[in-house]
């Protein structure tokens, strides 16, 4: 069993993307499989905005999102737990600044960092900062 941070990017690519990139399917069969992700109590918001955005733009049906929240709670649930430990705004801002991300990349980054666990990302410049970070990022 390996233990991962997991992006938004990757969870969302699952339900919106079509063909789904192989780094996300991988991932995916990866932790129905057994292996475990972690992520920031953020994740949940960028989720629901992602389902929420995909619908405004005719990309889901409000259908597709109630299988996809479904799908998340049911059979991935379990593999996929939430950090407590919060960011601290400094901590953001001082990583967000360092490694020119957003606040919101940098609390994966921060939690790839404080777990010592690599990071699964779809996100270019979020892969690039984690390698400048010393963190592992799963390809």
């Amino acid at each position: 069993m390996k233990r991962f941070v997991l992006d938004a990017s990757v969870a969302l690519a699952w339900f919106i993307d079509n063909p789904i990139p192989s780094l996300a399917e991988r991932l995916r069969r990866d932790l129905l499989g057994g292996d475990k992700a972690i992520v920031p109590s953020l994740w949940h918001l960028e989720m629901a905005n992602g389902f929420v955005m995909a619908e405004r733009r005719r990309t889901l049906a409000a259908r597709d999102i109630l299988r996809a929240t479904e799908e998340i709670g049911f059979l991935l649930g379990p593999v996929i737990e939430s950090d407590t430990d919060v960011v601290s705004i400094k901590q953001a801002l001082g990583t967000a600044r360092t490694f020119q991300l957003t606040a919101y990349d940098a609390v994966y980054l921060e939690t790839s960092i404080r777990r010592q666990l690599p990071l699964a990302t779809l996100d270019h410049r979020l892969r690039i900062a984690a390698s400048k970070a010393g963190v592992e990022v799963i390809r």
